[in-house]
């Protein structure tokens, strides 16, 4: 390693020269966009509030830079990485730029839509991550259901995603996964980054979204299987009233506009309208019949 060692974090040229000894080039297919810069990466730990004795989850961890940050506070870290090169790689990075924090790390070698609770081993309660911007969403969702015990997170992703998980009913940028991550907590734009953060550059903006769990669940997993079949199908057909959209689900027109009316509902709404409280209404009206 180079001279920038001694700060403990990845620096670009840190970053090409490990990238080029390793034979990895960043690929579009799995949404890689290094970090380069320190100063970033220490305001995503900092604005995620990571402190001593975390457990963290770090999806997409490439060769380190945003785990390293994490580390430096004295948590503990579980990367999740899908590239074989570079999962190998990253313990020994860890030794070489912090040493003493391998022990408080490890890595799960794995397609982060693939990994299960026994991977994980004892449950992280923080999620930080730069996540792979072409699947960003089906991750958080498999995370969200798979951790029910992550008490807050802060991830960076594409711009426009991030505006549409932290969007409110009624917004233009509401849609299937701001209500779906609404069930699980309350979302906000936590902070910009510029482009130039990253190698290599990509061509879209990217937002830092934070994430606080709710006090209680707002249902038991059978609600939430219904209620988001209720908002898949809402969005799906996003231009109709409830009262057609949900009809795959809930019936007959007439089956539809009873189960809405006794949720409180109007059926003439559109899906953009509802909050997850209201689907979640519905799915228990519907259960009810």
């Amino acid at each position: 390693m180079s001279d920038g060692d001694s700060s403990g974090l990845l620096g670009p040229a840190e970053v090409r020269e490990l990238a080029e000894r390793l034979d990895v080039s960043p690929t579009k297919k799995l949404g890689q966009n290094f970090v380069i810069d320190p100063n970033t990466v220490r305001k995503i730990v900092r604005l995620a509030g990571v402190e001593v004795d975390d457990r963290v989850i770090e999806v997409g961890p490439g060769l380190g830079s945003l785990t390293l940050g994490i580390l430096e506070t004295g948590a503990d870290v579980t990367a999740v990485e899908i590239d074989h090169r570079l999962a190998a790689e990253l313990p020994a990075t860890v030794r070489a730029m912090q040493p003493g924090a391998e022990r408080r790390f490890r890595v799960v070698r794995s397609d982060a839509l693939d990994v299960t609770g026994e991977m994980l081993g004892e449950p992280p309660t923080v999620l930080v991550a730069n996540l792979p911007y072409n699947v960003s969403v089906p991750i958080l969702m498999h995370l969200l259901e798979l951790i029910p015990g992550l008490e807050r997170g802060l991830v960076m992703v594409q711009a426009e995603v991030g505006y549409r998980i932290a969007a409110a009913p009624g917004s233009k940028e509401y849609g299937a996964p701001s209500a779906k991550a609404a069930w699980y907590g309350e979302w906000r734009i936590a902070g910009n980054v510029s482009r130039r953060i990253f190698w290599p550059v990509p061509g879209v903006d990217s937002v830092l979204v934070g994430y606080e769990r709710r006090d209680a669940p707002r249902g038991d997993e059978a609600e939430r299987s219904l209620t988001f079949e209720l908002v898949n199908a809402a969005f799906a057909q996003r231009r109709k009233m409830l009262r057609q959209s949900l009809q795959p689900v809930l019936g007959s027109t007439d089956e539809a506009v009873a189960v809405l009316r006794e949720a409180g509902v109007e059926p003439t709404l559109r899906a953009e309208q509802l909050g997850i409280e209201q689907y979640l209404a519905i799915a228990r009206a519907a259960a009810r019949d």
